[in-house]
């Protein structure tokens, strides 16, 4: 049979079939707005697995940096003995005579030469305060205190050890002593 011979739909038949049709609708614009709310999940989901990422890779690279310029620091701190060493060795060299002693001390000066070297190599630095200097707690450290005429309070008075910086940070103080001298 042709559609053009059909008998037309009546008017109850055509308000269910627009009620179907309606309800499809509804159905068909839920579903979308289920999909759209999926979508928008695996969205915030990805971005934030994506930030996660992003800050795993800078603290690697932060934490890699750190212990590249730090990782060393013990190994550094048990050399400094030896440098305290060898510096009391060549500040007596005055006091020693005698050319088997000289060729003893040249050597002992190429070896803190080496050591100096390879403290600068990996960004080992030294505090050297001279006398007179302004105490300073944050790389200093006070072995004793004395009261010495002609001083201000804080003034650096004597230099035992050498400090150290491991780059930015403090590996050693310098041991100071420091007049207590009270302002009058």
């Amino acid at each position: 049979m042709n559609d053009h011979d059909a008998e037309p739909m009546s008017l109850d038949e055509l308000a269910a079939e627009a009620d179907e049709m309606e309800a499809a609708g509804e159905e068909t614009l839920a579903s979308i707005a289920d999909i759209e709310a999926e979508r928008d999940e695996f969205k915030d989901k990805f971005m934030r697995a994506l930030a996660d990422a992003e800050n795993m890779r800078k603290r690697a690279d932060r934490d890699r940096k750190e212990a590249e310029n730090y990782g060393g620091s013990k190994l550094a701190r048990d050399l400094l003995p030896v440098y305290d060493n060898m510096r009391r060795a060549l500040k007596s060299k005055d006091e020693v005579e005698g050319d088997a002693n000289a060729a003893l001390l040249e050597g002992v000066e190429l070896t803190m030469r080496e050591l100096i070297s390879v403290f600068k190599k990996h960004g080992i630095e030294p505090i050297v305060p001279e006398v007179g200097d302004k105490f300073d707690p944050q790389i200093h450290q006070a072995m004793f205190e004395a009261p010495v005429p002609g001083t201000k309070s804080g003034d650096i008075l004597e230099v035992m050890a050498e400090g150290f910086m491991l780059h930015d940070r403090l590996l050693r103080p310098a041991q100071v002593g420091v007049s207590s001298m009270p302002a009058s």
